[in-house]
């Protein structure tokens, strides 16, 4: 236990427990170790860490490798993140993440650093969302599936198919633009955000391969290295793509 640390009334902390200076845990919190809290993380009534996957091949006690929660984290009422699966990568969340009122964060995945999970987001076992990603409300990310640094889920969208960097996620893994507010927000130059939304709809809003959507995206790299990231983001993934026209985005396989 660091300096400063405030436990609550109620709280519970079962295991092998670590909580970093100044963090807080304001009331009926309960923590199932191995769990490392990062500094200056508060943590509100209800949150339960480090419980077993909601799995059916996962016994309640079982080997883990645990939850790591990054620095100056805000977990709200009610909030989960489940122990991983295995003894060596503990499911991880990144520093100043936000996770509002239900929000939940399955077994085995990486949530990158100032994420916003709203309400009743949840994301699915192993999946992967990286750094300055906002998921809306009631917004569902598959098992397995990434999500793209700096892109924005819609309430109450479904992402089955991995999201591009800088994408704009409603309805079923439909891609509807690019998310205008948070790169300006994150102070991206006004000309590589055009020079994203043209390569962006040349890739995603016409029906193509994988093949074409590289080939669209590398033509235009070396003039933006934003767009040199969604390429490598597209190469590097094992599901379909989310995409900006009416195909089910499930199908863009190859």
């Amino acid at each position: 236990m660091g300096n400063d640390v405030r436990i609550g009334p109620g709280c519970v902390i079962e295991g092998e427990v670590i909580l970093a200076d100044r963090v807080e845990l304001i009331a009926n919190v309960y923590l199932r170790g191995p769990v490392t809290i990062g500094a200056g993380t508060v943590l509100y009534p209800g949150v339960c860490i480090g419980f077993s996957a909601q799995h059916l091949k996962v016994g309640r006690n079982d080997p883990t490798a645990g939850v790591i929660i990054g620095d100056n984290g805000t977990l709200r009422e009610n909030a989960t993140v489940h122990a991983a699966t295995n003894q060596e990568t503990p499911t991880r969340v990144g520093d100043s993440c936000y996770m509002m009122v239900n929000a939940h964060v399955g077994h085995d995945c990486v949530v990158g650093a100032n994420v916003t999970l709203v309400n009743n987001s949840a994301l699915g076992g192993h999946a992967q969302v990286a750094d300055q990603v906002t998921l809306g409300g009631g917004a569902m990310v598959h098992q397995f599936t990434r999500v793209g640094r700096l892109a924005m889920v819609g309430g109450g969208a479904r992402v089955v198919a991995d999201a591009p960097p800088f994408s704009l996620v409603v309805e079923r893994s439909y891609v509807s633009g690019v998310n205008l507010i948070g790169l300006r927000r994150a102070g991206i130059d006004r000309d590589d955000i055009t020079r994203v939304r043209v390569a962006s709809r040349m890739a995603f809003r016409e029906p193509r391969t994988r093949e074409e959507m590289l080939q669209v995206l590398d033509e235009q790299a070396p003039a933006c290295s934003l767009v040199a990231e969604i390429a490598t983001f597209i190469r590097g993934a094992k599901r379909p793509i989310s995409v900006g026209h009416r195909r089910d985005a499930a199908a863009i396989e190859d």
